[in-house]
């Protein structure tokens, strides 16, 4: 009588607890690779990471679909403002960024086609040019103009608004957990000291565009549209001209954006009066006669939004190029409103 052998099963590998797709990483590299970019905290440049590209890129995605990705500090660079100041910009390493890419390609698709027409930053198909096209065609339309500029966005984005509005659009685990791990990852001075985050998104990486899009979709695009549908708008990233057709409307809009941005940053405007003055700060404790002023009871006054209103004639008349201010800048470090 023959006896049967046991039959041995192979081993199963256990099932990555994440399903990324290896393509969407290679790709996200090539893009990566296209775009360029210094190095990291890491000192790695795209050429050192492409000696052992294979071996890299396995990691990364192995990492990444087991939950186990942590990402390193980011590089703080610092680059001079025209005027007075400097922007910190955020110089993730090259894995980093590639990370960082396979996340917003798999959150690109799902919130892409519900942001505003008036939206124009960072969107594929979309340019400053576009935004400033839109513009000086409404300026024919509207007479009055407010010059809206949101001062250190991207440092002072609250992190559980902006986590609030992911969690809205996917339901992928892994892309909310990554995107809460790159909000609070430390910045890295060039002396070496690690500076802790709380709120915003490094100016610079990968992933903070599509965020600063989302945030400010919700925080002002649709705000203005819901509250405001009689004005017509063009936003580009953290800079907008909301247009109106008198003085009146566009002083009335102008203050009711001053208290959205103080409830979305927590910054409070506790005292207002009618915008007639040509330039007021939101420092001046004191209000002179018909100016706007808010005070800035707390840390919170560093998040605001400068403001200015102006006439659309010189708009109509003048050659704008992209990114340029369409009218002369109130006194910088404040929540400001003019009349000109």
């Amino acid at each position: 009588m023959l006896r049967e052998e046991p039959v041995v099963m192979p081993k199963l590998k256990a099932a990555k607890p994440f399903g990324i797709s290896k393509q969407v990483v290679w790709e996200a590299y090539e893009k990566v690779k296209a775009n360029k970019g210094a190095a990291g905290v890491d000192g790695e440049s795209i050429e050192e990471f492409e000696e052992d590209l294979k071996g890299n890129l396995y990691k990364l995605w192995n990492r990444m679909s087991s939950g186990t990705y942590f990402p390193p500090p980011v590089r703080a660079v610092e680059i001079p403002k025209k005027g007075k100041g400097v922007r910190t910009l955020g110089v993730p390493t090259v894995a980093d960024r590639i990370a960082q890419t396979v996340v917003r390609s798999y959150l690109e698709p799902d919130v892409e086609p519900m942001f505003h027409p008036d939206s124009y930053g960072y969107r594929p198909g979309r340019s400053a040019l576009d935004a400033v096209a839109t513009c000086r065609k409404r300026c024919w339309r509207r007479d009055w103009v407010i010059d809206l500029d949101i001062r250190a966005f991207f440092d002072s984005i609250p992190h559980s608004l902006m986590l609030k509005a992911v969690s809205r659009h996917t339901d992928l685990r892994w892309v909310i957990l990554y995107i809460e791990r790159w909000l609070v990852a430390p910045l890295q001075r060039e002396d070496g000291t690690l500076v802790q985050r709380d709120r915003g998104t490094p100016q610079g990486s990968a992933i903070s565009p599509i965020l600063a899009n989302l945030f400010l979709h919700y925080a002002f695009d649709t705000w203005l549209t819901k509250e405001f549908p009689f004005v017509s708008f063009e936003r580009y990233a953290d800079d907008a001209v909301v247009h109106c057709k008198t003085k009146a409307q566009a002083q009335y809009v102008l203050r009711a954006i001053a208290e959205r941005m103080g409830s979305v940053w927590s910054f409070i405007p506790t005292r207002r009066a009618s915008c007639t003055a040509r330039t007021i700060t939101a420092r001046s404790p004191t209000s002179t006669s018909g100016s706007t002023s808010w005070a800035t009871p707390s840390a919170h006054a560093c998040r605001r939004a400068r403001t200015i209103i102006t006439s659309s004639t010189s708009l109509r008349r003048s050659r704008v190029t992209p990114r340029k201010r369409w009218a002369r800048r109130s006194a910088p470090g404040g929540l400001t409103g003019a009349v000109t």
